[in-house]
């Protein structure tokens, strides 16, 4: 009898983990983002962030941080945490350094297939990179 009520309580553990999970995923609709000012960067994806300061469009880096905290909060905040402070169901984005550039480009355009939707028919690359432009403008976790 013990062991029978055990496996239902873990029963009931595991779907109401289960369940988080995917609520905690919430809307993930991709949104779209004004770019404003900032170039049309074209199809062809760009292994690095134009807008990085010392970049091809560095001087733009404070409209790309602008445009990349409002394209965030609509398509990335649900779930990678507002100012990118994941709960921990998801990558903190705050720790990908500069060479994770094309890691970044890669999985937003394409998703991940585990619950990371693709931004690809929603987001331009200028959108993402602004995007990132934001997130590397944000401190560090300690």
């Amino acid at each position: 009898m013990l062991t029978h009520v055990f496996t239902r309580t873990l029963l009931a553990a595991t779907l109401s983990v289960g369940a988080f999970s995917a609520w905690s995923h919430g809307d993930v609709t991709p949104q779209p983002v004004d770019t404003g000012a900032l170039p049309d960067l074209g199809k062809e994806l760009r292994a690095e962030n134009p807008f990085r300061e010392g970049n091809e469009h560095g001087s733009l880096n404070e409209e790309a941080i602008k445009i990349g905290r409002s394209g965030y909060a609509g398509n990335c905040a649900v779930c990678h945490g507002i100012e990118a402070m994941s709960g921990g169901l998801t990558p903190d984005l705050r720790e990908l350094e500069e060479w994770d550039d094309e890691y970044f480009i890669g999985r937003v355009t394409n998703g991940t297939g585990r619950g990371m939707p693709s931004f690809k028919d929603n987001l331009d690359q200028t959108a993402i990179w602004a995007i990132r432009t934001y997130v590397e403008s944000l401190p560090k976790p300690e």
